[in-house]
């Protein structure tokens, strides 16, 4: 049975909107012609498809429903109460395979000591055997090491076939598109001949592929990133979070982006006491401090869940809730940034001659601002977004950490931050759950900013080449 909650729904919406800009950019040449630049650079096409990944991981994880128990009376359809979504199927032995407390990556025993019962009824204090970390091994003192160094060939080979199948296929597609030989389509591939730098996909692919299955074949029989204090895979934990950046990094666009737009466009072409109007509001906006104005929100709809709590039939909807609620409040108070850049913009383009003759012709003024000055503001736009995606999953992660984020239930790396805080205070130091969700961000952030710097080069005339 599905379940469709409100962030799914905008994410897919979203979504829609990206591929609808899509096609409209493509027939609008001050548009395509900077995308064009963009596709010629390496860093921005490896960038684009590790963000691809991690946007198609998000959309797994977009996808819940209700899973279906199975009973003897084959006509009778009974649903669980658990929300699943697409990516918990497809990370089923992740999720599934829990130890009962700390464990390091790849490890075979647990992270503590504890009581162990010997065969002769003697006992002692040692380090456990896990449940399913090295539970193929019979000696994993001797064994682990040859057993983890197989697993990762494995993973490697079968990583090169796929990538080679994957590669193979998209030059014979380019090929058909092109009306070329497969040789001639390769060679060109490789020397950079297309308006496109397939060079780097393949290698990024590649890379992105061997990874994911060395981690497969590692998975299958340890914890790659070890446990937390509860037994849960860290790997797992980080996959899950994946979408809740994803959500902050774009739903707060969605709700930013009508305020930024509107209001800079009508302050600057309107100017007068409508200019004045909104510069006050920027201007008192900005001087309420941010944190304390996202933690009386959260504090709020915490106040408003714990009275209506009929209202929500079950842990995620009310996470769901707060999550949507936390993107909206980002958006509000982030939207004057760009709304003053728009403004500075729209006072140039109002005295510009066409616009002066649309007015002069009695063109109305809504139809001066969307077919004169919106196409010409739309490289500010683009830069905007690219460029403060990353710093909206940043922000998610200092705000979880001190406790005004997401729902402590939801999956997050801000959580998993603020989870191994008290975890660094043990002795040995409890280190990868911080790690993982530092390697997670560190690449989806730093995709994002490659990719935003060769936007804003691309669309920023003084660098344009022609």
């Amino acid at each position: 049975m599905p379940v469709i909650f409100i962030t799914d729904f905008l994410i897919f919406l979203l979504l829609f909107g990206v591929v609808a800009f899509f096609f409209y950019g493509r027939k609008q040449e001050h548009l395509a012609a900077p995308w064009r630049d963009v596709r010629k650079r390496s860093l921005a096409m490896s960038s684009a498809v590790i963000l691809f990944f991690f946007v198609c991981i998000g959309l797994f994880d977009s996808i819940h429903f209700h899973p279906k128990i199975e009973t003897d009376k084959s006509t009778e359809k009974i649903y669980s109460n658990e929300i699943l979504s697409v990516l918990d199927i497809l990370l089923s032995d992740l999720r599934l395979k829990n130890e009962k407390t700390y464990s390091a990556p790849l490890a075979s025993y647990s992270f503590s000591k504890e009581m162990i019962e010997q065969e002769n009824g003697k006992k002692i204090r040692a380090y456990p055997r896990l449940i399913y970390g090295g539970a193929s091994l019979n000696n994993p003192e001797s064994e682990s090491t040859a057993d983890i160094v197989k697993r990762i060939s494995l993973g490697f080979l079968y990583g090169l076939l796929i990538s080679a199948i994957i590669i193979n296929l998209i030059i014979f597609v380019l090929s058909k598109l092109m009306r070329a030989s497969y040789r001639t389509t390769l060679h060109n591939c490789l020397l950079n001949k297309f308006n496109t730098h397939w060079l780097a996909i393949f290698i990024t692919t590649l890379t992105i592929i061997i990874t994911i299955c060395i981690i497969c074949s590692l998975s299958q029989n340890y914890h790659v990133f070890g446990t937390d204090k509860v037994g849960q895979d860290v790997l797992y934990q980080a996959l899950k979070s994946i979408r809740t950046g994803l959500v902050i990094g774009t739903l707060t666009t969605l709700v930013m982006l009508p305020f930024a737009i509107a209001m800079g466009l009508m302050a600057g072409y309107f100017r007068g006491w409508i200019d004045d109007v909104i510069q006050y509001l920027y201007t008192t906006l900005n001087s309420i401090p941010g944190v304390l104005l996202i933690a009386a929100s959260i504090l709020l709809l915490q106040v408003y869940i714990s009275n209506h709590a009929d209202d929500f039939n079950s842990i995620e909807q009310r996470a769901d809730l707060r999550l949507l609620f936390l993107c909206i409040i980002l958006g509000i108070t982030s939207w004057t940034g760009l709304c003053r850049l728009l403004r500075a913009e729209a006072l140039k383009l109002r005295e510009i001659d066409y616009v002066q003759a649309a007015r002069a012709f009695g063109v109305q003024n809504y139809k001066v601002i969307f077919r004169h000055l919106l196409p010409n503001v739309m490289h500010i736009v683009m830069i905007s977004i690219v460029l403060d995606f990353s710093g909206l999953v940043l922000a998610e992660a200092v705000l979880s950490y001190i406790n005004i984020g997401v729902d402590p239930s939801m999956y997050s790396w801000g959580n998993m931050i603020n989870s191994a805080r008290l975890e660094m205070a043990r002795e040995p130091i409890v280190w990868w759950s911080l790690a993982a969700a530092f390697i997670f961000m560190f690449i989806l952030v730093l995709a994002a900013n490659l990719f935003s710097d060769a936007v804003r080069d691309a669309f920023d005339p003084r660098l344009r080449e022609f």
